[in-house]
């Protein structure tokens, strides 16, 4: 994919991943818009490379439809879809006030799974529509699960449950789309710095950090945003959940 010229839309662009990557995307040519329920962080990332900010609620369809229609007013149809809205709150099952909220569960599941198949649906649908560019590929999906979708902690069963999902959906949205040259891959990060991880204590921080085998640090949004750019080049990738953690495998707890 080429993406020069091209528009795209990062979805939880104001900070993190989706920050990083909607940087990247910028300085590759892409006409970039940073989709966010924080819109004031969203304006601030958009004014950084020149691109646009959209208020937008993934977990919501008409938010997400009137989102998506204005993006697309001011750039085009978009050919890339970056989805790194989520949150992930810990919890357990059954705690010390007795069971989990449900509507905290459904939270979880409508930001995290729900929210990223609403935005991937409404992309493919404008994708489908523009011509093919030189390899016969119209657009790319890159979703964000997690190496919890495989390793899930004690209190991470909503968060767990909802990255599983994605990686679920990674392969049948790929067969789906390829029909109209659309591609659909998944990163699963490890310990990111993220602005969620770098609020807790730095005793926590560094602990986290250690256990990573090699490199034993903090994954960097940047490194992210680098991985998504090669999905993007390279068009082979289809169909994967790539796992970005320097090989860590998360234990119970």
């Amino acid at each position: 994919m080429n993406v020069k010229g091209q528009a795209a839309l990062v979805t939880g662009g104001s900070s993190g991943l989706g920050a990083a990557t909607a940087r990247a995307l910028a300085k590759a040519g892409a006409k970039v818009a940073v989709l966010d329920v924080n819109l004031e962080g969203a304006t601030k990332v958009a004014a950084e490379i020149g691109g646009i900010a959209v208020a937008c609620d993934v977990a919501d369809a008409a938010s997400t439809e009137k989102a998506f229609a204005e993006a697309k007013a001011k750039h085009g149809a978009a050919r890339v879809l970056i989805n790194c809205a989520g949150v992930g709150p810990a919890a357990r099952i059954v705690g010390k006030d007795g069971p989990m909220k449900l509507a905290d569960f459904a939270r979880v599941i409508n930001i995290n799974l729900i929210g990223s198949f609403n935005a991937m649906r409404l992309a493919a649908a404008d994708m489908q529509t523009l011509e093919p560019q030189a390899d016969g590929e119209r657009g790319v999906v890159i979703c964000t699960a997690s190496v919890a979708a495989y390793d899930g902690q004690i209190g991470q069963a909503a968060y767990s449950a909802s990255k599983g999902g994605i990686v679920g959906l990674t392969l049948p949205a790929a067969r789906e789309l390829a029909r109209f040259g659309i591609r659909v891959v998944t990163i699963a990060p490890g310990i990111f710095a993220t602005p969620m991880l770098l609020g807790m204590p730095q005793p926590v921080q560094d602990s986290l950090a250690a256990s990573i085998p090699f490199p034993s640090r903090l994954g960097t949004p940047e490194e992210y945003a680098k991985l998504a750019m090669h999905i993007l080049d390279n068009v082979m990738l289809n169909g994967e959940v790539i796992r970005l953690d320097g090989a860590i495998r998360m234990p119970p707890k």
